[in-house]
């Protein structure tokens, strides 16, 4: 079956020919392009030319040219779908096979084509405006008072929007694009009372071309240079078909390769700041163009790098505002370090106040990591005030909470607790206490569901295949080995270990005999007012109880202390964030269960349809069916488990 049309659009969209031309040879500049030896004939003299600009290749030896589509093509010796499945691959896009095309989506796919066609000639008008009388005097005498070069200018591609009501309109509508086409790009408007009359969007302005990551214009940014009190300084484009504010970067097409290099990206906020730290020799930076950080703007600089610096303008009340950010970069896996500005500053007005090498040593010099940064933000308020000091901790524990390596989550904990002059422990217990909440939120939201009769009553009398059942009965061990090792532990201020592993596997029954009957002696010591710790099982008469009580205690390899306490490497234990561990272990278990329930499930389907039962019959077992599938991709999502099919 061939590739849909959908994922042909987002490898093009994403594909970087210098990327992918990268992997195969290296690449260096020369001018505005960058040049190689060719990949595709032998010679000593680099002819093989790649414009990031134009997307293309051109050798001028043999002649080979086309797109980075085209390149994979050549150079693996592949077709065009097997060329967009290996590039879909490098960029991590979802394969959807086609079905035929419906005439309206080849019409949405041509008016997606003709966005990109009528954007690039606004961008082309734009810069050549800068040329004219009325560009030279107002638009680039204001770059120049920037500092911009021509270099920078071009770079970014720059332009002058005229003062004018309709002068984009009419030369766009003299090139051939409609004007119902000029609407959905987000280039004019219409005026209002009149459906007939247009105008331009932007007037008297500098204007600030948005590219996607291959480097299309997909939109822009226009800043006014006159007082109007009346007018808004930056004006943008509209979310269109090809342009999503959440889905981009301000500089991610001239930053991308500099943020791989450097494995660091600096965060900005505005379109002049990205501008003046590549003034400054620093090219590995982007914007967020004033819009609150995304999720998706996080996962595309998580391609480049998993390292952020964010730069904060010196204003402490605007920095405490913005601080969800860093909590949504951690979230996303990310490392984050932080740089502030003195008191009145900005990226842009410091670094054309102090010049380029003292800008990349403050840089350098300030950075800290989100710890110190959001402690140091916070300890002159919190100064001596027990209350403020509490909400504090409790800050920098959410933040920590959204740490999702564990090794990394450990280091901080233990940052943290230093920097504060507080116990880790109690750190510690807190982290445990947002991290029970929130799983338990996030998981079987429907549990209401009609499905759950069906899953009790199933649950302790059917059979179970052998090899699941194995799998089954060592999840039953690691539940107990918890169980027995940690259960008198606390995972938060209110709840123990055996409290929360017992009331989330109430509705389970335990397949495996002697972890069946560890289990009832635990509950009956519960009862009996005892929280049983491994040496209680060990004096019980029965040898079998006794003997893996032993194997569940009893630890094959161990940690030198050395590690940590001469060689200062930590290492993250088990016991370090306990609800995690048995959260992680529920899961695990119930994921098992309900794998073998799925299989009867599918069994009774079949049962129905080979005996010709009632329809009504087969379509409730396949609802039955799909209500378990839920549960399962929901306990898959909470292991961080991706399915494909």
């Amino acid at each position: 079956m061939a590739i849909s049309r959908a994922t042909t659009d987002k490898v093009k969209d994403r594909v970087d020919i210098e990327d992918v031309v990268g992997d195969y040879v290296p690449l260096k500049k020369k001018g505005q392009n960058l040049w190689a030896c060719c990949p595709f004939h032998n010679e000593k003299s680099p002819s093989f030319s790649v414009s990031p600009t134009k997307q293309i290749y051109k050798c001028f030896g043999c002649g080979k040219a086309g797109d980075p589509i085209q390149f994979v093509m050549d150079i693996e010796g592949i077709g065009f779908n097997e060329a967009i499945r290996q590039l879909a691959g490098k960029y991590g896009i979802e394969i959807e096979e086609e079905k035929q095309a419906t005439p309206e989506e080849v019409q949405a796919y041509n008016e997606r084509e003709s966005l990109y066609i009528v954007l690039n000639f606004a961008k082309e008008f734009f810069v050549k405006n800068l040329l004219t009388e009325e560009g030279k005097a107002i638009g680039l005498s204001y770059f120049k008072e920037r500092g911009f070069t021509p270099e920078i200018i071009e770079k970014f591609d720059l332009g002058y929007a005229m003062n004018g009501w309709d002068y984009l309109l009419q030369a766009a509508q003299k090139g051939g694009h409609s004007t119902d086409l000029l609407l959905k790009a987000g280039l004019i408007l219409q005026k209002e009372g009149d459906a007939s009359r247009f105008y331009d969007r932007f007037r008297g302005r500098v204007t600030f071309t948005i590219h996607n990551l291959g480097g299309k214009s997909i939109g822009f940014g226009a800043r006014i240079l006159t007082q109007d009190k009346k007018q808004p300084k930056y004006i943008n484009s509209p979310e269109t078909e090809v342009y999503h504010k959440s889905d981009i970067l301000y500089g991610i097409f001239q930053a991308k390769k500099s943020i791989r290099e450097k494995d660091n990206c600096y965060l900005v906020e505005g379109y002049t700041d990205v501008i003046s730290l590549h003034l400054a020799g620093i090219e590995n930076v982007v914007a967020s163009s004033g819009t609150s950080l995304t999720e998706n703007q996080i996962k595309l600089i998580k391609r480049f790098t998993d390292n952020i610096t964010v730069l904060y303008d010196g204003d402490a009340a605007g920095i405490r505002a913005s601080l969800r950010g860093i909590d949504m970069i951690l979230e996303g896996g990310l490392n984050v370090k932080a740089v502030v500005f003195p008191e009145g500053e900005d990226p842009d007005s410091f670094a054309r106040k102090v010049g380029s090498a003292a800008f990349s040593s403050y840089l350098a010099d300030n950075a800290q990591d989100f710890i110190s940064f959001m402690i140091g933000l916070h300890a002159d308020d919190a100064g001596n005030d027990p209350i403020k000091q509490a909400d504090l901790i409790k800050q920098v524990v959410q933040s920590i909470s959204k740490i999702p390596d564990p090794v990394i989550r450990t280091v901080y904990v233990r940052q943290s607790a230093g920097l504060l002059e507080i116990d880790e422990q109690i750190i510690q217990a807190e982290l445990n206490k947002i991290y029970l909440k929130s799983q338990k939120d996030q998981f079987f939201k429907t549990q209401n569901s009609p499905t759950t009769d069906f899953v009790e009553d199933l649950l302790p009398t059917k059979e179970v295949p052998t090899a699941l059942y194995r799998l089954i009965e060592l999840q039953e061990r690691e539940m107990l080995r918890l169980l027995v090792n940690y259960g008198f532990e606390m995972v938060s201020e209110e709840l123990h270990v055996c409290q929360y592993l017992l009331q989330e596997t109430e509705e389970l029954e335990f397949k495996t005999p002697v972890y069946a009957k560890i289990l009832t002696l635990y509950k009956e010591a519960l009862l009996q007012g005892v929280l049983p710790q491994p040496e209680y099982f060990l004096q019980h008469n029965d040898q079998e109880v006794k003997k893996e009580v032993i194997h569940l205690i009893t630890k094959k390899y161990e940690l030198s202390t050395l590690w940590e306490s001469r060689f200062q490497i930590f290492t993250h234990h088990e016991a370090d964030d306990l609800a995690k561990t048995v959260y992680d272990s529920i899961l695990h278990l119930k994921k098992k269960v309900i794998k073998n329930m799925l299989d009867e499930a599918k069994a009774k389907i079949k049962e129905a349809e080979t005996e010709k039962a009632q329809e009504e019959v087969i379509t409730e077992r396949i609802s039955v069916y799909m209500e378990l599938k839920k549960y399962q991709v929901e306990i898959d999502k909470q292991l961080g488990i991706v399915i494909s099919f």
